[in-house]
């Protein structure tokens, strides 16, 4: 078997928007009137947790690609859109954003019927849409459901974010299950998607580990099978899900945690890591997305197995890059208690997958610590008090952008999908653990989880 690589794939995304991302790098005036300010200090918790999640929504709904009813892959509120794609999808925002539309649902932003026809719109465009053995590309054009090539050689189904979207369709699913004829229909669709990936086909002939990968064009070139620990961990949990087209344990064990090495852990900032998040190589946790997006649906709380407490994983991660931004070892300018998050994001140089250490540029991703009210909700909150009541130059119509910088006294009046989809999620679990109710009630999931030796306790 080939040498597994551990590398993210956020990290080949910022070396793919480098060169028509440079041109966002202008600089912007960072601030609030005092009014406004003093205003928004007497806000309920509530209140701007109710705020967050409706501007963050709404990129889902008011801001979705109106022929597919999908998350465009960005939305450039200054409307600069150097390779004038408005018009492409992403599959794993995607994935983010129907389960931000259950929330959307449940807080009364939309009405349930409202919910069901887009989900269904959705849901009819992933099934004309270009697969690949079930699969869906990272990237779809918006009116044609064509594949758009994420890169040269990636122009065929890509393993990951198609999880991310099963993951976001296994939880709508659970949500209208026992509803009407209409509903019915939807969950009908959505299980024959479910049952059509093929993940057994991205072993690669057999072997135990999955493939990122696979184009008509160019087979296995991109060569590129995934070990942890990285954001992948729900791709192996529904691989081993499938009733159809399921993984064999061993695929996991060999694959995922490298034959257990995945546990050789260290300790950063007085926490344990629990897992080796780059496998031997030096920086001690990856960006803060690793611990949102397998666990927008995939409950982390008493979630075990053989190689690590996953609540430990995450909160400890979390922990770790707040510890960080307080300690500020770079001396960059505003970090600190109320300011702070590193995850992959734009960047004052085009995209980077910011996090503790060398990638520690002086950019925080507001999505890091937004994401994270789960694991550090006193944390968190001292960064949404932040950025609404000091800064709210920072945010727009759906929600803070995507990044900001004080000491490059840069921002730009943007947003991604895969950065603002987590948040709604993410707080929604943190108030009422909705959507991962939903996911983990499922039945096939729960006997993916079993068989790969995952305990769940009550919690």
């Amino acid at each position: 078997m080939k040498n597994i690589k551990h590398i993210s794939y956020p990290i080949i995304f910022s070396l793919l928007l480098m060169g028509f991302m440079a041109c966002t790098s202008g600089a912007k005036k960072m601030g609030k009137d005092k009014a406004e300010a003093s205003k928004v200090s007497h806000w309920s918790d509530d209140q701007l947790l109710d705020t967050l999640q409706r501007q963050t929504f709404d990129y889902f709904w008011s801001g979705a690609e109106p022929n597919s009813g999908m998350a465009p892959e960005r939305i450039h509120t200054d409307d600069v859109y150097p390779q004038n794609d408005q018009h492409i999808v992403t599959l794993g925002g995607s994935g983010f954003g129907v389960m931000a539309i259950l929330v959307g649902i449940e807080r009364g932003y939309i009405t349930r019927q409202e919910g069901l026809k887009r989900m269904q719109k959705i849901v009819d465009f992933l099934t004309r849409a270009d697969r690949f053995h079930g699969v869906w590309p990272h990237w779809l054009d918006g009116v044609t459901a064509k594949v758009k090539p994420f890169s040269k050689k990636d122009d065929g189904g890509d393993l990951v974010e198609t999880a991310f979207m099963i993951q976001g369709l296994l939880t709508v699913s659970e949500y209208f299950k026992d509803g009407n004829a209409e509903e019915q229909q939807l969950v009908s669709d959505i299980t024959r998607l479910w049952h059509e990936v093929e993940w057994d086909w991205y072993t690669n002939g057999g072997q135990n580990v999955l493939y990122w990968h696979w184009s008509p064009n160019y087979g296995w070139d991109m060569d590129f099978p995934i070990g942890g620990y990285n954001e992948c961990l729900v791709m192996y949990v529904l691989a081993a899900s499938s009733p159809t087209h399921t993984i064999h344990p061993q695929v996991y064990h060999q694959g995922w945690t490298s034959n257990g090495n995945i546990t050789r852990d260290t300790v950063y900032y007085d926490l344990p890591t629990v897992l080796n998040h780059y496998q031997g190589g030096k920086d001690p946790v990856g960006p803060l997305f690793w611990a949102h997006y397998s666990y927008l649906g995939l409950n982390p709380k008493g979630l075990q197995d053989s190689y690590g407490d996953y609540w430990e994983l995450n909160k400890n991660h979390a922990l770790i890059n707040y510890r960080y931004c307080v300690d500020n070892p770079k001396k960059f300018k505003g970090y600190g208690p109320k300011q702070w998050g590193l995850s992959s994001s734009y960047s004052v140089k085009g995209y980077s997958a910011h996090r503790p250490g060398k990638a520690d540029l002086g950019v925080i991703s507001p999505t890091a610590a937004l994401s994270s009210f789960p694991y550090t909700p006193k944390e968190s909150m001292q960064f949404l008090r932040y950025i609404y009541g000091e800064a709210d130059s920072l945010v727009g119509k759906y929600g803070p952008y995507d990044a900001y910088s004080h000491t490059h006294n840069w921002y730009v009046p943007r947003y991604l999908a895969i950065d603002q989809g987590p948040i709604p999620v993410m707080v929604e679990n943190h108030r009422t653990g909705l959507l991962w109710n939903l996911f983990m009630q499922n039945k096939d999931v729960k006997n993916g989880l079993e068989k790969l030796g995952f305990i769940v306790n009550d919690n």
